[in-house]
């Protein structure tokens, strides 16, 4: 049975994740603090496993005892949205995450590449396109780099990815999926996959259901053609809209 390690695994897209990645056939090992247990917890499963860890403590040995077990690595780390989890630290959470987990990865012995997919935002863009926002859009993100640190933190975070990474890694391949404005919904509905935005992602931002998120990400996981068809890609995903 194919292994999947999932970070974030408590978050509300982290959870929908782990149940999808279930039903596909993966045994999953969910990365989460012990508070993260007590606050969302999980339904019991033979499948799943849960490892009681902080990221940003645990040593990159330790969690190379998990990702050499693993075909695949899903990060969907994020800020909590409040004045604290905005502005105050950890600063680099997602950033320094993508690294440890890059870093325990290459520590595998294994001929296979590990599959990294990450959670990104659609707020980052790919310059290996290129991509040139609107003028407006990139006036905006500017000032929200100085006053917004989860930005400059998701920036990082696929920056490495792109740059230390690249394309041609002995033992990574990864994928930064790019949701839109996020939503709840319950069920798995019709989206559509774009290299880059088709919308201003600040004045006319699409939606994105946290389940199509979670859904593409698993997608990813288990289909061959689909992950040759977007790795070393950041593709945005957005609910597909009702035609008026």
């Amino acid at each position: 049975m194919k292994k999947a390690l999932v970070l974030g695994a408590s978050g509300a897209t982290g959870q929908i994740l782990v149940t999808l990645l279930i039903q596909k056939g993966f045994k999953v090992l969910a990365l989460v603090r012990k508070t993260s247990i007590e606050k969302a917890p999980f339904a019991a499963h033979d499948n799943l496993e849960l490892i009681e860890a902080e990221i940003s403590t645990i040593s990159i040995d330790s969690l190379a005892q998990y990702t050499h077990q693993c075909e695949v690595v899903c990060c969907c780390l994020g800020h909590n949205i409040s004045f604290r989890g905005i502005l105050g630290p950890p600063w680099r959470l997602v950033a320094d995450a993508v690294q440890k987990v890059s870093r325990a990865i290459e520590q595998k012995d294994a001929h296979s590449k590990t599959k990294f997919i990450l959670m990104n935002t659609s707020g980052c863009t790919n310059p290996d396109i290129p991509e040139t926002p609107p003028l407006s859009q990139r006036l905006i993100t500017s000032i929200l780099r100085v006053f917004l640190p989860p930005l400059v933190d998701n920036e990082k975070a696929v920056e490495f990815l792109r740059l230390t990474i690249g394309q041609k890694h002995e033992k990574i391949e990864w994928v930064a999926v790019r949701p839109d404005d996020l939503i709840n919904e319950t069920h798995v509905s019709d989206y559509e996959i774009h290299a880059s935005p088709i919308r201003n992602v600040i004045f006319d931002a699409g939606k994105t259901s946290r389940i199509n998120v979670a859904d593409f990400m698993s997608e990813l996981a288990v289909n061959h053609d689909l992950w040759q068809q977007w790795k070393g890609q950041m593709p945005i995903i957005y609910n597909n809209q009702p035609e008026v």
